[in-house]
């Protein structure tokens, strides 16, 4: 007599993950580190594949990376795990170029010289501010403040300090080089010059007198006039007639 049995051996396991690389955080200008997992089968070979999906942020430099690995057997059991790499830009931008601090003569432009700057991961936007301040002779110093700031309000600043200055005395206008006068005129009727500044007021404005022989018989017969013209600066001018 005979008999038989049959035995079906099936392979209904899925592959068990020895190792999944660590969830992480990473600055977005650092290379990612792409681990691989490991698996094993208790019946054959194990093949992993590995697919990555970017999820982006509310900045450039800010997304999350999902890397989802699938180990599969021969006989077609799988199992998944995942792996979440969060990138993040915490760096502010770095200035490139900063304009340096100047002094400015009262009478020329102001300088305008824009800063730059880069950052390690997107764009860079600069603002200017402007805080002006006067001094006691009624000049300006500006206070410039620029502001780098990249995509996830990361940002950084710096200074720039202009100062006014007023080194130039003041100008003579309207002046008559030369008078004659009869010895009936009043000396009231020499014209007076007016004397003018660019950058701040006229606190005074004086003259005398030298006195020397004309060639006639009267005891004054000529004198030179000396006019002193001083601004709020404290810088004087002086011309002769």
């Amino acid at each position: 007599a005979s008999a038989t049995q049959t035995i079906t051996v099936e392979d209904t396991t899925a592959p068990e993950f020895t190792s999944i690389p660590a969830d992480y955080t990473s600055e977005c200008s650092d290379d990612l580190i792409l681990d691989d997992a490991t698996a094993s089968d208790n019946c054959g070979e194990v093949t992993i594949e590995v697919s990555s999906e970017t999820i982006a942020g509310d900045a450039a430099g800010n997304y999350t990376v999902v890397r989802t690995f699938t180990a599969t057997d021969d006989a077609g059991n799988s199992t998944s795990a995942t792996q979440t790499i969060t990138v993040q830009d915490t760096t502010a931008p770095e200035f490139i170029f900063v304009p340096s601090d100047d002094v400015v003569e009262c009478t020329e432009e102001w300088p305008e010289e824009m800063a730059t700057a880069s950052d390690n991961c997107g764009v860079v936007t600069i603002e200017v501010s402007a805080d002006t301040t006067f001094t006691e002779c009624g000049l300006i110093a500006i206070e410039r403040t620029f502001t780098a700031t990249d995509d996830a309000n990361n940002a950084t600043q710096v200074v720039q300090i202009l100062t006014q200055v007023d080194t130039q005395g003041p100008t003579f206008t309207d002046l008559v080089d030369n008078v004659t006068l009869s010895c009936s005129e009043s000396l009231s009727q020499i014209p007076i010059p007016t004397a003018i500044d660019l950058c701040s007021e006229i606190t005074n404005l004086s003259w005398t007198d030298v006195e020397f022989s004309g060639g006639c018989t009267l005891p004054t017969s000529a004198f030179i006039r000396t006019y002193t013209a001083e601004d709020a600066c404290n810088n004087v001018s002086q011309t002769e007639q």
